[in-house]
């Protein structure tokens, strides 16, 4: 039987601080291929060279992965600060209309971390650039010393709203996650449903309103671990079953 094919959206970087490249975190990889059940295929961040149409024919759905740059605040009618960190803009310019096309034809997408913050962008929201700074958050950035084990770790508890598709999807309204992200969520984008926060308010889980497929996405990094955390298995799988449905 025919795996479906799942496009992993790319981050660019440079080898030893000069030479570009494209490339994902091999934990996405092994989410979507152990977990989900599909063939991983690493998209560049490169959007001159093929077009959204392109990559809706040959996809069965995509994932879009975190990565430090931030999304550039010109895209939600702001400007840019040394607080906003550094961009890409390539990423921006690919990932931004491919939400909206995919939502718009019902192909499933999954976001995260920075996914998570595209998405919103993407419906017209906006993000703050570093939440730690405001009254009443905790730091949810990565610990800047450890292990992987202990920067992935799980940190606090994310509330599910009650018969949100998420509480079906973990079969609870509470769950413990890792935390690894600087910026979030302010305005919330048109059709955007929060339906997950933090206990400091940070939004957390966010569906779209009225979509005809699987589009959802979290600000936490449930490919650690995806094949054996009792919540990052569950919406990894689910995404798997969506891509094999008949309309896809």
């Amino acid at each position: 039987m025919k795996k479906p094919l799942v496009g992993i959206i790319g981050n660019s970087y440079k080898i030893d601080n000069k030479y570009p490249a494209q490339g994902s975190g091999t934990i996405n990889i092994e989410a979507i291929a152990e977990v989900s059940g599909a063939l991983p295929v690493i998209i560049p961040s490169l959007p001159n060279y093929f077009t959204i149409a392109e990559l809706l024919y040959s996809f069965d759905g995509f994932l879009f992965t975190g990565g430090r740059p931030n999304v550039h605040p010109s895209f939600y009618g702001e400007k840019a600060t040394d607080a906003h960190g550094f961009f890409d803009i390539d990423r921006d310019q690919l990932v931004l209309p491919l939400i909206k096309a995919c939502e718009k034809v019902g192909k499933p997408i999954l976001g995260l971390c920075r996914g998570f913050q595209e998405f919103n962008v993407a419906f017209g929201g906006t993000l703050y650039p570093e939440i730690r700074e405001l009254p009443g958050r905790m730091n949810h950035r990565m610990p800047p010393e450890g292990t992987l084990e202990e920067q992935f770790a799980l940190r606090h508890e994310v509330i599910i709203n009650k018969n949100s598709i998420f509480e079906q999807i973990f079969g609870t309204n509470k769950v413990m996650v890792n935390s690894l992200h600087g910026q979030g969520i302010k305005k919330p984008g048109k059709r955007v449903i929060i339906d997950g926060y933090a206990n400091d308010g940070t939004p957390e889980a966010l569906s779209i309103k009225d979509s005809i497929g699987f589009c959802l996405a979290v600000q936490w990094h449930p490919e650690w671990n995806a094949s054996s955390d009792k919540v990052s298995k569950p919406l990894f799988q689910n995404f798997g079953e969506n891509l094999r449905l008949p309309s896809n």
